[in-house]
This record gives structure tokens, C-alpha cells and sequence, in this order.
């Protein structure tokens, strides 16, 4: 979408051969503006797009008249008129905006900027400041710089008169790609959303072309979509993903590649928040796209088929989980794509657990683990599955060595792949919970929340172990131990998930039965309270969890007297 971004203002400051006129026509004067416009006229950046399409020109320049050359009639011979100073800086500068205007790389841009800071005023370097930090920001190696031209664009751009300026838009929407590069999340949020709000106007009032909008606007929602989920407001970037499909679906063909891919990556957003329900069409319709597309052994297709038995997996359909696995990995096989052929075969392996199929997921799992490295993650998932499926056949022990062989591996990766050994050490976890190893398993969850709230965009994952350490404090009799954690994870859960996830109900059902241990039976009411309202508004009133959560508000109910 960076490369979009500079495209699009190529197209806009396109120059035609041999002429240089100025980008910003005389359609963007006001209306007190005379047909031969003055140089101070110029300088303002404007808002109509369909003149600003069909000029070219990075630098707004004066306009010029050159008078006929003089005929000496007493002679055969032409004089050679004089070429005065004013035209011959003209031409200099002409000569400048060309070098700019052909630089190829980076670095030949810079270069000429440095001549054209030289012979221009600040005023009318707007577009070329605007171009170059599009151009740093492509490239992705210096975002401060970037940023610093971003932001001499927008000081010459943004002429503060409330009309909506395309130009504008464009350079806040490169300030908030810049910010994000450099995690300053709540800058590029800020930027990013007035950019939206500028394009909506354009939109509504007519003043530019919905061509060249959209993909401005595709480029802004998908950066807020990114802003979100690194600050952990992963239910907002969906909405934000959503709308960025809908603009595609507007202007690409129905079968193309693009398409598929970002209704997987819609899908991929919902899985995230562990929303399959929601997950599961647009999976489907990303594996059809790409079916049709690029047929069924295609890359893209095996992508599509193992998501797909992620989200089966949620659904707890795990025959069809299984059957869409069997497909990718056909596929991955067939392209030679060795790591993602492994994962996937342990993928199998977790379903086979979950199937009950327990000897056949070890065999399948003692396959995997002699081609994987001695040290590497991927041996690690493959004893933590086998650690599962000896848990279910109630071989303690072997589990347990299973899981220390795992930790091994995990304790030297904790720095380089923190995501992934967050997520390892929370399955771990799980499974010594299982084990009835309360204190193990605490112990873990602690370690990975220490990880995880490092990492902003993992907001979602802290919460939801916060959640578990609560539980497991609360199980074990840690009651006023318990209650910050569930406080904690109930506040994360509600910013990244939206306040009403089940998630967040099993929260306050667990937050109210600690307020009740301790015999706070008021509290305990309204906690229990708001667990019913979401439950009832996400799994609906007969769902059985919806059905307890009415209980427990009983219970606090009768503790009270009423």
C-alpha cells in the first residue's frame, strides 16, 4: 500500500514530454484569481482533483509569456534575441524539477531536492516533500526522515482555510504509516483518522474523483486497521479490515488474487478475536476465489484450506478440520514448502487429539520430530502436542517429560520469538493445569504474562491470561489474590474484544464468585449481573453458560436476603 500510495501521486504529477505546466491549474484559484495568474497566486495547494489530474508539474511556478523574436528587415540575417536573467532562472529551475521528476532511486531524489531547496521557496516545495517522504516511507529504512518531510509537506499544504484538501489527505495518511513504523501508535492514530474524515468530506461533496479516493482511503483504513491491533483494539481493526474489503470488492475483478487474500486476512482478524462464527464465510470465500482463480493446487489454496481447519478446529467440527488439513498439506507437499508442511502435520496431530485418535496423533507426531532441528521452535510444538495426547491416554509422566523437553527449548527462544513463546508457555500451562499442577501452571502464566505485556499488540493475549491466572488463584482458595487479575483481564478483554465477548462474561461470572467467597454478596449481584447481560447478548439466554451465569445471580440474590 506504500508503493499505492507513491503511484498514485506519480499519476497525479505525471508530467507531459516536453512541457512542464503547473500541477495546480487555475481551476484551484479563487474565483477573484485573473487569467494570467501572479506568482504568489500559485502557491496554494487546492482541493480539485480532476484539474489536478490532467496538469503535471511537481513545482508551482509563475506564468510566463515569452515575447516573438525581433526581425531586423534592413539584413538577411536573424538577430538571436537575448535571453534575460528572469528566463534564464526559469529555465534553470525547469532543468532542477526535470532531475527531481526522473530520479530513479532514493538517493537521487534526495540529491536533487538539495538543488531545488536551493532555487524554491518552502511554499512551493509542497508536492516534492510530499513525494519524497512517500518515497522514505516505501523504502522503510529511515521513518524519522520520512516523517520530517511528511511534516514540511503538511505545514505548506494544509493552509488551514477548513476546506477538505486531497493533497492534505495524502500526507496525513504518510504520517500515520510513518508513526506506526515508528510505534508511536496514538500520533499515527490521530493523523490517520483526520485523513479518513478529510476523504469522507471529498467524497460527500463531490470534489474528487471516488477513482483516485479509494485507494487513498483503502490505504488509510488499512494503517488504522494495523494502529488498532498494535494497541490491542482488535475488534475496532476488524471494522476497519471490513471496509477495506468492501472498497476492494468495489474495484477489483471477482476472481482475483487480491481479493481472496484479503477475505482470508478478514477471516484471520475474526479468528483472532475467536470469533469462528464470523471467520468461517470469508474463509470459504477466499479458498472459492482462489480456486477458481488459480486452481486447486495453487499455494494460496493451501493457505486458505489450513486456516480453514483453524477455524473448523474452533467450531469443534473437527472431521472437517481434519479433511481441509489432509487437502493443504497435499498441496504444501507439492510445492516443497517443508516448514509450513510440518506445522500443518502438527496441526493434524492437535486434531487427531481432539478426535480422540490419540495413538495415531503420536504416530504422527514421532514422523514429525525427526526432521525437525535439535533446538528449533517446531520440535517444541511437536512434544507439547505429544504431551497433550499422553495426557489424554494418562501417562503423567511422559507428559511431564514431554513438557520439560518443550520448556528446554522455549527458555532460549524467549527473546527472539517472544509471540510464539508466549503462546507455547500458555498451552504448556494448560496442560499441567490439567494435570491438576495448579501452582506449575500459575507459575507459567505469570512468565507469560511478563512476556506479553512488553508487546501492546498482544493486549488481547495478557488479558485472556490474566483471566486464567485469576481462575486458578481463585480455584486454589487465593481469593483476594484473584480479584486483580480478574479486574485486570475484564478491563483488557473489554478494549480489545468490545465489551460484550463471552469472553468478558466468564470474567464477572468468575469475579462474582470470588466477591461471594468473600462473602460481598452485593458485589457479587452486580458482577454476576453484567455476566448475564453479555452472556444472554453473545451465546444467547438458553445457551448453558448463559443459564449458569441467572444461577449464580440467584445465588448472590439469596445471600442478600432477597
Amino acid at each position: 500500500m506504500k508503493r499505492a500510495s507513491i503511484l498514485l501521486l506519480s499519476h497525479l504529477t505525471r508530467q507531459k514530454p516536453k512541457t512542464l505546466t503547473p500541477l495546480l491549474s487555475r481551476n484551484y484559484l479563487s474565483s477573484n484569481t485573473t487569467n494570467t495568474p501572479s506568482y504568489n497566486s500559485l502557491h496554494s495547494p487546492t482541493n480539485n482533483l480532476k484539474s489536478c489530474t490532467k496538469t503535471n508539474g511537481l513545482i508551482i511556478k509563475p506564468h510566463q509569456s515569452q515575447s516573438n523574436p525581433s526581425r531586423n528587415s534592413g539584413t538577411l540575417v536573424e538577430t538571436t534575441p537575448q535571453i534575460s536573467s528572469r528566463q534564464k532562472k526559469i529555465k534553470e529551475r525547469s532543468q532542477i524539477e526535470e532531475a527531481f521528476e526522473s530520479a530513479a532511486t532514493v538517493e537521487g531524489m534526495l540529491e536533487a531536492f538539495k538543488d531545488m531547496e536551493a532555487c524554491f521557496d518552502e511554499r512551493e516545495l509542497g508536492l516534492a516533500l510530499l513525494k519524497v517522504g512517500l518515497k522514505l516511507d516505501q523504502q522503510g529504512e529511515d521513518p524519522e526522515k520520512a516523517l520530517t518531510f511528511a511534516t514540511r509537506a503538511l505545514k505548506v499544504l494544509d493552509i488551514g482555510d477548513d476546506k477538505p484538501s486531497f493533497l492534505v489527505a495524502m500526507t496525513l495518511q504518510l504520517m500515520g504509516s510513518v508513526s506506526y513504523s515508528l510505534k508511536r501508535f496514538n500520533d499515527s492514530l490521530g493523523y490517520l483518522n483526520r485523513a479518513k474524515r478529510i476523504l469522507g468530506r471529498l467524497e460527500e461533496e463531490g470534489t474528487a474523483s471516488v477513482e483516485d479516493i479509494r485507494p487513498v482511503l483503502h490505504a488509510v483504513l488499512l494503517e488504522l486497521s494495523n494502529v488498532k491491533t498494535a494497541m490491542g483494539r482488535r475488534e475496532e481493526a476488524i471494522d476497519n479490515l471490513k471496509k477495506c474489503l468492501e472498497i476492494k470488492e468495489m474495484t477489483m475483478d471477482r476472481g482475483s488474487k487480491e481479493l481472496g487474500v484479503a477475505n482470508r486476512e478478514l477471516a484471520e482478524a475474526y479468528v483472532a478475536v475467536l470469533n469462528f462464527n464470523e471467520a468461517l464465510p470469508f474463509g470459504l470465500k477466499a479458498l472459492d476465489i482462489h480456486k477458481s482463480g488459480l486452481g486447486d493446487y495453487s499455494v494460496e489454496v493451501a493457505y486458505d484450506r489450513k486456516l480453514l481447519g483453524v477455524i473448523y478446529s474452533g467450531l469443534e467440527e473437527h472431521d472437517k478440520a481434519l479433511e481441509q488439513n489432509v487437502l493443504s498439506q497435499k498441496v504444501l507437499k507439492s510445492w516443497g514448502l517443508r516448514s509450513e508442511l510440518l506445522h500443518a502435520e502438527i496441526d493434524a496431530a492437535n486434531m487427531q487429539i481432539a478426535l480422540g485418535k490419540y495413538d495415531e496423533a503420536i504416530n504422527t507426531l514421532k514422523g514429525v520430530v525427526q526432521q525437525t532441528e535439535k533446538d528449533g521452535g517446531t520440535r517444541a510444538l511437536v512434544f507439547i502436542s505429544m504431551a497433550k495426547a499422553l495426557c489424554h491416554l494418562e501417562k503423567i509422566a511422559d507428559a511431564k517429560r514431554c513438557l520439560e523437553i518443550a520448556c528446554g527449548i522455549l527458555d532460549k527462544k524467549e527473546t527472539a520469538s517472544p509471540v510464539e513463546v508466549a503462546e507455547a508457555y500458555s498451552e504448556i500451562a494448560m496442560l499441567y493445569e490439567n494435570m491438576n499442577e495448579f501452582e506449575t501452571a500459575i507459575s507459567l502464566l505469570k512468565r507469560t504474562q511478563s512476556m506479553l505485556e512488553k508487546l501492546p499488540q498482544e493486549q488481547h493475549s495478557e488479558g485472556s491470561v490474566s483471566a486464567r491466572i485469576g481462575w486458578l488463584l481463585l480455584l486454589t482458595g487465593k481469593v483476594t489474590q484473584a480479584i486483580p487479575y480478574l479486574e485486570s483481564a475484564a478491563e483488557m478483554l473489554k478494549e480489545s474484544f468490545g465489551s460484550k465477548h463471552f469472553g468478558i462474561g466468564y470474567v464477572y461470572n468468575n469475579l462474582g464468585a470470588a466477591y461471594l467467597e468473600l462473602d460481598r454478596p452485593q458485589s457479587a449481584a452486580q458482577m454476576f449481573a453484567v455476566a448475564k447481560d453479555i452472556m444472554d447478548a453473545a451465546l444467547g439466554p438458553h445457551h448453558a453458560d448463559s443459564i449458569e451465569a441467572y444461577q449464580n445471580l440467584s445465588k448472590a440474590y439469596s445471600a442478600m436476603g432477597r
